[in-house]
């Protein structure tokens, strides 16, 4: 009734009041959503007792053989938390670790949210419950498995207008998932062993077992984005609801794969980072996909230093598919083709375009029709994107489309029109050759086969958003990387696995992709819930350890060598990846689940990081749960660089800085000794004190100092190097970032 009253006390009228408000958030936090005029806002934020007024904003969502690729072998429940802690058995994860996947629904009826052999009752603490909507029955869409489910509208339609439910657009006015997305991250997260699976069919490619990083975990669904123009809108009014809801339901992970692009707003008014905030302080981790706004600098979004957030990276499966100019040559691309493309001639784009220039305005006034014809395209000519080729060549009612493009920037896809990716040394081969032909020659597509093993991977994805962060550099983001790219995973099958912008699918294909309950997706989305999955996993083994501990050990761990033995590539560029690009490298669920060592934070710790940012004691309360009436920013000597972040960055080095970090001993090994290695970033000098850390019981906590100095002028560069403790056992790396300012 207190909030009710804020409304009504600015509404021109008790009805309007009512009618304005959307959301009344107070069973985590105390708050509420309302459609405001300017005015109403101003004088609500003058109000006594009201900490923050701030505007909602539209989120966009970011979009089988993955867990074996990071050595996650699938699993054999067990109680025997030892063996679970020892992983001396392929037997990890815990019933009752609950996920929740912020995201646009569930398709219930999918394999991978049937209960497992042997999972027990749902947990006696657990208080969420699955909501009742169209076609949504919770007595037979939730079970064991999938305990919660609800939807978040309000917001969405107060932007948007009424749900459209259309034929051309039928999203369903409840969990249910229209778009697909949140299916695909859920199974991606915690989905259950599902065997024989595959694209289109199991007897298709990438065939095999299905399964989320950790099976055996509940998952409950908050269904946050709706389909607008067949793409996913997620608004603050409705997430903040969703977070109420799933902290008071008692969730033990949070996964959000969607963000807003920079230029990014202040953490103090962002649903996500002040949702975040509350969440942590609850004990439950979030993770954040990282952005699929592709390799520059700066891009990367979800930067919140209390929640983590994901990088995307490939893994070492291919789809080769071979292009036959027939009675010349053959040519090696990737593709997801499932079936032959013969009869076919293959021409040049410029036969159709003018200047060669793949896009629709650009199609030759009065000229031919590319039916019965493959079409060359380049993404050099016109700079034209892969999706903007396809849609030219599409419009001249082409058969399939040849995309040049540098190595590593177009990455296998379902796509508009059957494609072969190929690079632009090849590419440049077939205009050659066509050139010195009379007549366009006849070539054959092959289907796409899989291959696992014989390529080098990870390489960073091209999409994949890079730091540093816009708006804390002294906080490396991403964290952490992990796969993001062509992964198969559940779908619902009313919604075609191509979606086109008039909401239907290829024709020629329809019969083939109609159906389809395994689908690709890449993206930062995708890469989110497998570290969604690593974090439930780790928690079901340490279920006390906070979300900065988890996050700290999945940090440390992480892999920076790909499988040649070398330095993960940053693709698009063709360079060592560095940490801007895959944080602290390649997540390694494995290591992670014992990392010897912990870099632990608590909410005061982030509190004091605020204040010493300059962030007012209104807007630190604006973020903190609950806050106190009378909270102020207590004077403190520690600086930026002393917070006790995994990795260290230091994004303004004037002169001789020194810092502390601080780490605690989680190690089955209680007397344990640990050694220094440092590889200092180019241009300055780096020394730590102690060199060796001794340790003499469990959960002991030791300080060290690291002092860098400058060694050269420099303004505005930035180094990298790392910082590493090692034992027989462990090995506990912090990426080292610092950007000079002599």
């Amino acid at each position: 009734m207190i909030i009710e009253s804020k409304v009504l006390a600015i509404a021109c009228s008790e009805e309007d009041g009512k009618r304005a408000m959307l959301y009344s958030y107070k069973k985590s936090f105390s708050g509420f959503s309302a459609k405001l005029n300017a005015s109403q806002a101003i004088a609500l934020s003058k109000m006594e007792d009201v900490i923050s007024v701030f505007e909602s904003r539209t989120m966009k969502l970011h979009t089988t053989r993955s867990w074996d690729f990071l050595g996650l072998p699938i699993p054999s429940y067990t109680n025997n938390r030892s063996a679970r802690f020892s992983l001396h058995l392929p037997s990890y994860g815990d019933h009752d670790v609950v996920v929740a996947i912020f995201d646009s629904g569930v398709w219930p009826e999918s394999k991978s949210f049937e209960e497992s052999e042997g999972i027990g009752r749902i947990p006696c603490n657990w208080k969420g419950k699955c909501v009742k909507g169209y076609r949504f029955n919770p007595a037979s869409a939730c079970n064991r498995k999938l305990i919660g489910a609800r939807y978040y509208l309000k917001g969405f339609e107060a932007q948007y207008g009424a749900l459209n439910t259309t034929a051309d657009n039928p999203e369903f006015r409840s969990p249910r998932d229209f778009l697909g997305h949140g299916t695909h991250t859920a199974s991606t997260a915690v989905g259950a062993v599902v065997h024989n699976v595959g694209f289109p069919t199991s007897s298709s490619l990438a065939k095999g077992t299905a399964r989320g990083g950790a099976p055996w975990a509940r998952l409950a669904v908050y269904k946050v984005c709706w389909g607008k123009d067949y793409e996913g809108k997620c608004t603050d009014a409705d997430v903040m609801a969703a977070f109420d809801d799933a902290l008071h339901d008692g969730v033990d992970v949070i996964s959000a794969s969607f963000g807003e692009r920079p230029p990014l707003i202040p953490l103090f008014e962002s649903a996500s980072a002040i949702g975040s905030f509350h969440a942590m302080q609850r004990g439950v981790s979030v993770v954040f996909s990282a952005g699929n706004d592709g390799s520059h600098p700066s891009l990367v979004q979800n930067v919140s230093p209390w929640s983590i957030c994901v990088a995307a990276s490939t893994m070492d499966r291919t789809f080769p598919t071979t292009i036959f100019i027939l009675n010349h040559f053959s040519i090696m691309g990737e593709s997801l083709i499932t079936r032959n493309i013969i009869n076919v001639k293959l021409a040049d784009a410029i036969n159709y375009f003018n200047d060669g220039i793949c896009e629709r305005e650009n199609i030759r006034k009065g000229g031919k029709s590319g039916k019965g014809k493959v079409v060359v395209c380049f993404s050099t000519i016109g700079q034209v994107s892969i999706a903007t080729a396809q849609e030219a060549v599409k419009a001249i009612n082409a058969s399939a489309l040849i995309f040049g493009a540098p190595p590593t920037t177009e990455l296998p896809d379902l796509d508009l029109i059957p494609t072969v990716r190929i690079d632009i040394h090849q590419a440049t081969q077939i205009r050659n050759f066509l050139a010195e032909l009379p007549r366009l020659p006849m070539v054959e597509i092959g289907v796409a086969r899989s291959v696992i093993g014989k390529s080098v991977a990870p390489t960073v994805a091209y999409f994949s958003s890079r730091g540093p962060s816009s708006i804390l550099p002294d906080i490396l983001k991403p964290d952490i990387s992990a796969p993001g790219v062509n992964i198969l995973a559940a779908w619902p099958p009313e919604t075609a696995p191509t979606v086109r912008p008039s909401g239907k699918i290829n024709e020629e294909e329809e019969e083939e992709e109609e159906g389809v309950k395994w689908n690709f997706q890449s993206g930062t989305s995708m890469s989110c819930p497998h570290v969604s999955g690593v974090v439930a996993l780790i928690k079901s083994v340490h279920p006390n350890w906070s979300p900065a501990a988890i996050r700290s050990a999945i940090i440390t761990t992480a892999t920076k060598i790909d499988s040649s033995g070398n330095t993960i590539l940053a693709g698009g560029s063709m360079k060592a990846s560095d940490p801007f690009d895959i944080g602290a490298g390649q997540v390694n669920p494995i290591m992670a689940i014992n990392p010897g060592l912990i870099y632990d934070i608590t909410t005061n710790d982030y509190i004091t990081f605020l204040c010493n940012i300059g962030y007012t004691d209104q807007q630190i309360s604006n973020l903190i749960l609950n806050p106190s009436p009378h909270f102020c920013c207590r004077q403190s000597t520690a600086t930026i660089a002393n917070f006790n972040y995994p990795s260290i960055t230091l994004a303004n080095l004037r002169s001789t800085t020194t810092i502390r970090r601080i780490v605690r001993n989680v190690s089955l090994n209680k007397n344990a000794i640990y050694f220094l290695r440092v590889l200092p970033p180019y241009g300055v000098r780096v020394q730590v004190w102690p060199r060796v850390l001794f340790f003499s019981c469990y959960r002991q906590q030791i300080s060290y100092y690291i002092t860098i100095t400058p060694l050269r002028k420099s303004r505005g560069r930035y180094g990298f190097g790392e910082i590493q403790w090692f034992n027989r056992f462990h090995t506990v790396t912090s990426p080292l970032v610092v950007r000079l300012a002599t």
